[in-house]
């Protein structure tokens, strides 16, 4: 079975309109089908956390709910608008939203990423982890598509 790389943005939303949330779902899918590409962690931490945590869902709980019954996204999406307590309110998205899109790696998470990129690390490049994590992701899908 090849591995799939998740090439869904953190900087992608659903009907929602909540960051992140599609490529949780992604990454989820694709680890409870065994086709997750090495290296990528299912409902992690880091912003799989951080946007499940906001909306008031415990990380278990969406995992479980992805790895048993494998939803489509809207499914999930229909999933996490019934969750006991969820937080939906513009506020909370919006909060949620911003803490995605304004994160910004550590120094050292930046050199290494762009490193490997083959890219300067000399303040050109948008330092944004969405963005740092894109390249990320493109080099990724690159190296398992063409072997190198």
């Amino acid at each position: 079975m090849s591995k799939i790389v998740p090439l869904i943005s953190s900087g992608t939303a659903g009907p929602l309109g909540i960051l992140h949330l599609p490529r949780l779902w992604l990454k989820a899918l694709l680890g409870a089908t065994g086709q997750l590409a090495d290296g990528y962690k299912d409902v992690g931490l880091g912003y799989d956390h951080m946007v499940l945590q906001a909306l008031g869902i415990k990380p278990e709980d969406a995992r479980a709910f992805i790895h048993e019954k494998k939803p489509t996204y809207q499914q999930f999406e229909e999933w996490v608008k019934k969750y006991p307590g969820v937080k939906l309110d513009n506020a909370t998205i919006f909060k949620s939203n911003a803490a995605i899109a304004g994160y910004v790696h550590s120094d050292a998470a930046r050199s290494e990423v762009l490193g490997c990129c083959g890219l300067p690390d000399d303040g050109s490049i948008n330092p944004g982890a969405v963005a740092l994590n894109d390249l990320d992701d493109w080099k990724a899908a690159h190296t398992s598509i063409t072997g190198g």
